[in-house]
């Protein structure tokens, strides 16, 4: 029977490299893909050097794709439009559905692959995303936004392993060890500094514009609003203030923000759109995580045209228009969508 043929997403880095290893030691047929996507100077000419060692080791054709156009389409551009809108952009799950489990699928496609495999931390049953076994390392909220009809031709070689396992394999292997010294990527991957850094070259950031309380009273200046976000508590005046003040809210268009106190984050329930479910059912109670690294919450989801109206049994805060809420019951991924109002 002939071996069924797996196309890895190569990004030069330790995980990608470990996963393909070990499905070619399972006995699949591997060959990667190196997808050049963003445009950062340099970073293709190493990461791309890298693919290819890592190709060389395992023995297997290493594809290379420019999918830089549609990233500034479906990635780039709509993180700027974000921020314009004074919203809270979430990337790295746009990039998922529409580059790393989009383009890829179809790349997968042309050359006959069965299985697409990453190095997320993850794991699938091929019909749900399940939590890694490694909770600091876990992707899952980031890849909530993946068709699910995809679901059945993916594996997660990492998803029951630790990170430290991973490095500690990497660091055994004769021509590998380089792989398991090598530095972290950063969260979001086209950020060199920060992300207003990056704005400065499309959108005017810096802009003094005013502060006011809850009642609209101006109370103090900011830098521009595209420098805050939901919950920030610094890099803007009060006068008189004693206490700590938190940014609650962001008006764009006249370059305001409005401050508080923390009771004044509290966020009881929100309205998701552009929904991705898993499931079914159109209405059920579940936990659900609004930000990365945050705790899931428990509530109650009702589904009715085409939005999901969350209620929370327990109080939020900071929560951000543009944000991704993201839906568990215990470690399985439900699906999620992004909060429109809080």
């Amino acid at each position: 029977m002939k071996n069924k043929k797996v196309l890895v997403g190569m990004s030069g880095g330790v995980d990608s490299t470990i996963s393909a290893l070990l499905l070619k030691e399972e006995g699949y047929e591997v060959e990667g893909l190196y997808m050049k996507l963003h445009s950062k100077v340099g970073y293709h000419e190493i990461n791309q050097a890298r693919a290819q060692r890592a190709a060389d080791f395992v023995g297997m054709k290493l594809h290379v794709i420019d999918l830089q156009d549609t990233f500034n389409r479906e990635v780039f551009q709509p993180f700027i439009d974000t921020y314009a809108e004074g919203k809270t952009p979430n990337p790295c799950a746009l990039c998922n559905r529409s580059l790393k489990f989009g383009e890829m699928v179809k790349f997968a496609d042309t050359i006959g692959a069965d299985y697409i495999a990453t190095g997320h931390y993850i794991k699938t049953d091929g019909k749900y995303f399940y939590e890694a076994d490694d909770d600091t390392k876990d992707q899952s909220y980031f890849l909530f936004y993946v068709d699910k009809n995809i679901l059945q031709r993916l594996l997660f070689p990492l998803g029951n392993k630790k990170k430290s396992e991973i490095k500690e394999l990497a660091a055994s292997i004769e021509g590998l060890a380089s792989f398991a010294s090598q530095g972290e990527s950063t969260e979001i991957c086209f950020v060199e500094t920060t992300y207003t850094d990056l704005l400065k070259d499309y959108v005017e950031v810096d802009k003094i514009g005013e502060v006011l309380d809850k009642e609209g009273n101006v109370v103090g200046e900011h830098r521009g609003y595209m420098h805050y976000t939901i919950g920030k508590r610094k890099g803007f005046t009060v006068k008189g203030a004693h206490d700590p003040h938190y940014v609650v809210s962001i008006d764009a268009k006249k370059n305001q923000i409005v401050v508080g106190k923390k009771e004044d984050l509290e966020c009881n329930s929100v309205v998701l759109g552009n929904l991705n479910l898993y499931t079914q059912e159109k209405e059920f109670d579940t936990t659900v995580k609004l930000r990365y690294r945050t705790k899931a919450v428990a509530c109650h989801v009702i589904v009715k045209d085409s939005k999901a109206y969350v209620e929370l049994k327990e109080s939020a805060f900071g929560v951000a228009t543009g944000q991704a809420a993201v839906f568990y019951t215990g470690n399985k991924l439900i699906g999620g969508g992004w909060i429109e109002e809080n």
